[in-house]
């Protein structure tokens, strides 16, 4: 998966969050910062580990930067 695909992802899935028909509801980061919260409320929900799949994240974006 290539690096702008990634972005792509990332800012449609952040419009939700981050745009309305009148414009910036929140800063970009504001936005994540909400996101973040509210995958930390759907893991408490739904019995996952969030910083296991952070760690996850972080691990898959680092083989996906080094080209791997």
């Amino acid at each position: 998966m290539s690096h702008d695909e990634a972005v792509r992802r990332a800012n449609a899935a952040l419009q939700e969050y981050t745009l309305s028909a009148e414009g910036w509801r929140t800063s970009p980061s504001g936005a994540l910062q909400r996101v973040l919260a509210d995958l930390l409320h759907w893991c408490d929900d739904t019995q996952r580990d969030f910083d296991k799949a952070l760690t996850a994240a972080r691990e898959r974006h680092a083989a996906e930067s080094s080209g791997e």
